[in-house]
């Protein structure tokens, strides 16, 4: 990913379609892969500004935390899938799931993996 990688807007959201939003990222993603056991995903992450939750979105999410709180596993109260949360050391980003973004609009994933299982929580 360079700095000339075009900038799309892309779309995405839950399994089930109750959950919908667009975000400004390029084309080509760098991505996280985390091995956490309990829920291992692919993401990458855009300043929050560049998020927007589709309207009538909001009322079918929920929020789960543990451990200090400050992460939020954001997820489709209908489906349970999350398609978007809250890091906790970026709060001012949003972290996507890759394979939530609908397909077209993301042309290459450079994948680096992240030791989720040893995170301190």
């Amino acid at each position: 990913m360079s700095s000339s990688d075009p900038v799309v807007v892309h779309s995405g959201g839950c399994h089930c379609g109750k959950v919908r939003w667009q975000a400004e990222a390029p084309a080509s993603v760098a991505a996280g892969t985390c091995n956490c056991a309990m829920r291992g995903i692919t993401f990458f992450t855009l300043p929050n500004d560049k998020f927007q939750l589709q309207p009538g979105s909001d009322e079918f999410l929920t929020t789960y935390t543990f451990g200090t709180g400050t992460a939020k596993h954001i997820l489709c109260k209908v489906c349970g899938i999350t398609s978007f949360y809250k890091q906790r050391g970026n709060p001012g980003e949003v972290a996507l799931s890759v394979s939530c973004v609908d397909p077209g609009t993301i042309t290459h994933v450079h994948v680096t993996p992240f030791d989720g299982k040893n995170w301190e929580y």
